[in-house]
């Protein structure tokens, strides 16, 4: 399995409840192996299957938890 890390910025997030929002829709998307997002740095790192999902499909899941990703 081709694996890739991805390190996503996240707007919006202001708690740990936040963090776990954005953390379950992450783990949700098939392939995604590890992930650590922060909120000291507002940033995302996933590492994921690159066959299976892109960095397009981590932003739109970071979205659908109600935040803005670039």
């Amino acid at each position: 399995m081709p694996t890739e890390n991805s390190q996503i910025p996240v707007q919006g997030m202001t708690c740990q409840k936040c963090v776990d929002k954005v953390t379950g829709q992450l783990a949700a998307l098939p392939g995604v192996v590890r992930i650590d997002v922060d909120l000291g740095t507002a940033c995302a790192r996933v590492e994921h299957d690159s066959q299976r999902t892109d960095r397009a499909a981590l932003c739109r899941a970071i979205e659908a938890a109600g935040f803005s990703a670039n």
